[in-house]
């Protein structure tokens, strides 16, 4: 494996995955989080997230093909989760609920929406199968593995740093942005429904 395939691995992996546009939703989903459980929420997104990714990376589309699903309509299913989150950001349906329910009774967004779709959604994993498939031997797909877990890092990093975010937006700042990132969710979770229906051959 040359090293021209590691950068457009790495270049694939960051701009599907895309760890810039992922910092603003996890300060919007968690603003009301305590800087501890941010923490814990990002580090145990991350950790759900990498298992996914590698477990696709090693088993590739067997996994899917293993249980009948078709990267297809793994991609329109993910897009339907997508789009509840994005309804929910748009209306504050989840700020409503966490005032209404006490801390034990607070769902966990580490594993959805932020492990998944968000961080290993039908794109990356997609990419992951993809990429895998151009390797040679388990070195290679071991050092994609490393360069996957890199991206993953560098998204770790940016969710440590939404709390600054949320102290510079503020709480009006994040309730906009909430909304508008909302609406860029509704949009990528359609996009993902017309990707599948389109990779089934039905548009």
């Amino acid at each position: 494996m040359d090293t021209a395939f590691l950068i457009s691995a790495f270049v694939t992996l960051f701009v599907v995955i895309d760890p810039l546009g992922l910092l603003p939703i996890f300060a919007a989903i968690t603003h009301d989080d305590s800087a501890a459980q941010r923490r814990a929420i990002a580090l145990r997104s991350i950790i759900i997230a990498a298992s996914v990714l590698t477990l696709f990376a090693v088993a590739g589309e067997r996994v899917l093909n293993f249980v009948g699903i078709s990267m297809a309509a793994f991609r329109i299913a993910g897009g339907m989760l997508l789009f509840l989150t994005a309804l929910e950001m748009l209306f504050e349906r989840r700020t409503k609920r966490r005032e209404d329910q006490t801390d034990e009774e607070r769902p966990d967004p580490s594993i959805f929406p932020l492990a998944t779709p968000l961080i290993a959604g039908p794109g990356s994993i997609a990419s992951i199968i993809l990429l895998t498939g151009q390797t040679t031997s388990w070195a290679e797909t071991g050092l994609l593995i490393l360069v996957m877990a890199f991206v993953l890092l560098l998204v770790l990093t940016l969710f440590l740093s939404a709390g600054l975010l949320s102290r510079l937006l503020g709480t009006t700042g994040i309730n906009v942005t909430s909304r508008l990132l909302g609406m860029l969710l509704a949009a990528l979770s359609v996009q993902f429904v017309l990707d599948g229906l389109a990779q089934s051959g039905l548009i």
